[in-house]
């Protein structure tokens, strides 16, 4: 049987102009989260089986490449299998993000670690997913997170560090979305749903922006819900425009409306947040509260928010407060916030937006006839050598038949120079 040259179905291969701005963007990225204080950290890419599947990562959890046991353990996992008992056979997965990952690492690690512990983490992670446009199997996730503090200082910081990122990534005019888990469940129990169909509740909302308020209304009451209940909560949302772009004055009619169902500092917080993060932003973006903005990891507990960017037409990163996950490994609270940018997504824009890697050095080719003396090969290698001590990339090559496809080919790459070196003459 012939082997298979295409990648798995998901996966793909990089090629040099799409890596040399990979390259770009994963040393900008930690250069820009240092000065913030932000420390590298890493993770191993599989992770306990019963930690992935620990109802934390909601949709994620049906996506998880799960990975067998293995030798004897294997052989008698075999013998114990049925249809309702499939999990008997695996013991471990590939990590579906890094955020639950980093939650165990901070769990076993915190004696050893600064509080506020302030990480920065890039990694592939994978998930079984349909691939399409910006999202594969296996893809780039780069994450900051701030452990151990509870005050929304976080979230500013949060949000100040991967906008400023972005900036000087070129992106300008995008959206950061805001809204807070505890606004959606207060919605939620003030029009009448119980707290068992919350998430329920929620999967449908995330639907807004592709179904509509009529559709949201539409699915909910084909899913059973009281029309009394399912009124009341959509009334909520026609209360804000959804291009709203005061973000004070929406959040100032919800809180109002909530009253005893909603806390008075969580509006306080959002409010706080949106208006420091104006005040002190260092790229062209705004700030704005959706209502109907859900994440969807089910462990997330206070403030969540979205990067919205019209040229892609959807999210490219987002991240919340996940207060109760480190807990989930320690029996302790310990107060946790991070962000995720979509690198891919950002990669792919970048690559068509014709980005050029900035300060990347002059590129030259030396062509080289075949056959060339060891002597005066000698003299070309003194030659690059000198020109690459001076910051210049040189590419050595043979020279081909077909020159002018060779040089075209290079010109791709970059290379806006050549020299062409021959047998029978000197230089």
């Amino acid at each position: 049987m012939a082997m298979k040259k295409k990648p798995v179905t998901g996966m793909k291969d990089i090629l040099p102009r799409e890596m040399e701005i990979r390259d770009y963007a994963i040393g900008l990225i930690k250069e820009t989260y240092k000065t913030f204080g932000f420390t590298s950290v890493e993770t191993p890419a599989v992770e306990h089986i019963e930690n992935l599947c620990s109802n934390q990562g909601g949709e994620n959890e049906k996506l998880i490449f799960k990975i067998l046991k293995r030798g004897e353990k294997l052989d008698s996992a075999v013998t114990e299998v049925s249809a309702d008992n499939l999990n008997v056979l695996t013991d471990s997965g590939l990590r579906y993000d890094l955020t639950l990952p980093l939650s165990r690492y901070y769990s076993n690690n915190a004696n050893d670690l600064p509080s506020p512990f302030k990480a920065l983490q890039m990694g592939p992670v994978w998930r079984a997913d349909r691939p399409q446009r910006g999202r594969y199997r296996q893809f780039m996730q780069c994450d900051i997170d701030i452990l151990g503090e509870q005050d929304i200082v976080a979230e500013i910081e949060l949000i100040l560090a991967t906008t400023t990122l972005l900036g000087k990534l070129n992106f300008k005019n995008f959206t950061i979305r805001i809204n807070d888990r505890r606004i959606l469940k207060a919605m939620a129990a003030y029009s009448g749903f119980a707290e068992d169909s919350y998430d329920s509740v929620f999967i449908t909302l995330d639907k807004m922006d592709k179904i509509g308020l009529d559709g949201v209304r539409e699915e909910l009451l084909g899913a059973g819900y009281p029309a009394e209940n399912v009124e009341k909560y959509i009334e909520l949302f026609s209360l804000i425009s959804d291009d709203s772009t005061d973000a004070v004055a929406a959040l100032k009619v919800i809180s109002d409306k909530l009253g005893d169902f909603l806390g008075k500092d969580v509006s306080e917080n959002l409010d706080t947040i949106i208006s420091s993060v104006e005040g002190a932003k260092a790229a062209d973006f705004r700030m704005k509260f959706d209502p109907t903005l859900v994440r969807g990891m089910s462990y997330y507990t206070g403030p969540i928010f979205e990067i919205s960017m019209d040229e892609y037409g959807g999210s490219v990163g987002g991240g919340g407060r996940y207060d109760e996950m480190i807990g989930k490994f320690t029996g302790q609270a310990t107060p946790a916030v991070g962000f995720s940018i979509g690198f891919e997504r950002i990669v792919m824009l970048l690559l068509e937006n014709g980005f050029e890697v900035p300060g990347s050095g002059e590129k030259k080719a030396y062509l080289i006839e075949k056959g060339m003396p060891s002597d005066k090969m000698q003299k070309i290698l003194s030659m690059a050598a000198e020109e690459r001590k001076d910051g210049k990339i040189v590419n050595l090559s043979i020279m081909k038949k077909n020159k002018k496809f060779q040089k075209e080919k290079m010109q791709q790459e970059g290379y806006t120079e050549f020299v062409e070196f021959f047998t029978d003459r000197d230089f």
